[in-house]
């Protein structure tokens, strides 16, 4: 049986190069694109394809994507890339994937891509993705709620160079304001981050947070279900060597860093709460089998939308986490 063609755009980047290895152990044949073709042809290896191509070059991303059956965009910033990719994978007719934690990004591709023919899966990544299919299944048969809070209980957190650069890209766009979505809709403010405690499940146990460190669940989530207020918190040890910004070190010969997670999410409705909570190893790492996951659903018609979708609503959220259980432990 031939193996499906999947084309990673910005294939050579941190989370880029998981996600063609995960590729290859699916059994899927990744191509390579992305703007540097040395870079590239360093990544190749046997089963695997270049075709160099930028964000700004239409014919030659439209000569990426040639015959493929689909594509993950992996190149950040996302608020640069993921519109030209998903306008040539509109012009290839195939789905699109991004691991995008942009939230402004996020937020544009949903309104511009609505009405588009083929499926669009941005976000689907820990930040974003995870969240959502999380939200999702704790949600079950209830159609609203009046709360959604995501906690992440991260032991550590180096960023990637591309993190750093698409932070700074949405620190401009917000003209250095944070953002949180409450009473329905994004908003902007300049008020101080506060600090808290979260009631993690042990072992992680109670730790500081801090509050309304929002991530791109404020997008993914509302974007399907009836929920006013969504909020996202980090753990206070994580947010502080995000500022240090050191890079992530592999540990193991799968190229994971040390770095452990938890997400512990907790919705409300009237007096009843629902929890669910994921844990695991490495956010840059477990992004892989999650966008690659989504990708082999695409493919085999395991889908519950059509055009534009989060993770939580393109797919069956609680059997997309069984799914991933050699990478997450939900409970």
């Amino acid at each position: 049986m031939e193996r499906e063609t999947v084309v990673v755009f910005g294939a050579y980047g941190h989370t880029g190069r998981f996600v063609v290895a995960e590729l290859l152990d699916r059994g899927f044949a990744p191509v390579l694109s992305g703007r540097d073709p040395e870079k590239l042809h360093k990544l190749a290896q046997p089963g695997t394809a270049v075709r160099p191509a930028s964000a700004d070059d239409p014919a030659a991303l439209d000569r990426a994507l040639a015959g493929a059956a689909a594509v993950i965009n992996c190149a950040g910033p996302f608020a640069v890339t993921a519109a030209p990719v998903i306008e040539a994978a509109l012009r290839a007719g195939i789905p699109y994937v991004d691991v995008a934690a942009e939230i402004e990004a996020n937020a544009d591709t949903f309104a511009r891509f609505a009405g588009a023919p083929t499926p669009v899966v941005p976000a689907m990544a820990f930040y974003g993705g995870l969240g959502d299919l999380l939200v999702t299944t704790a949600m079950g048969d209830w159609t609203s709620a009046d709360e959604v809070h995501v906690a992440y209980g991260l032991s550590s957190w180096h960023p990637t160079a591309g993190t750093l650069v698409a932070g700074e890209v949405s620190a401009r766009r917000r003209n250095g304001r944070r953002v949180r979505f409450t009473g329905g809709k994004l908003e902007y403010h300049d008020d101080a981050l506060p600090t808290l405690e979260w009631p993690f499940p042990e072992p992680l146990g109670r730790r500081p947070v801090v509050g309304e460190f929002t991530m791109a669940d404020v997008v993914t989530v509302p974007s399907h279900l009836a929920v006013p207020e969504v909020r996202t918190y980090m753990a206070a040890d994580a947010a502080k060597d995000l500022a240090a910004s050191s890079a992530p070190v592999a540990v193991d010969d799968r190229g994971r860093s040390a770095q452990t997670f938890v997400v512990d999410v907790l919705v409300r409705s009237g007096g009843a709460e629902r929890r669910v909570v994921a844990s695991g190893q490495d956010i840059y790492a477990v992004t892989a089998p999650l966008a690659v996951e989504a990708v082999r659903r695409l493919l085999a018609g395991q889908t519950l939308a059509t055009g534009v979708a989060s993770a939580g609503k393109m797919f069956d959220a609680p059997d997309f986490l069984r799914s991933l259980s050699a990478h997450l432990k939900i409970s």
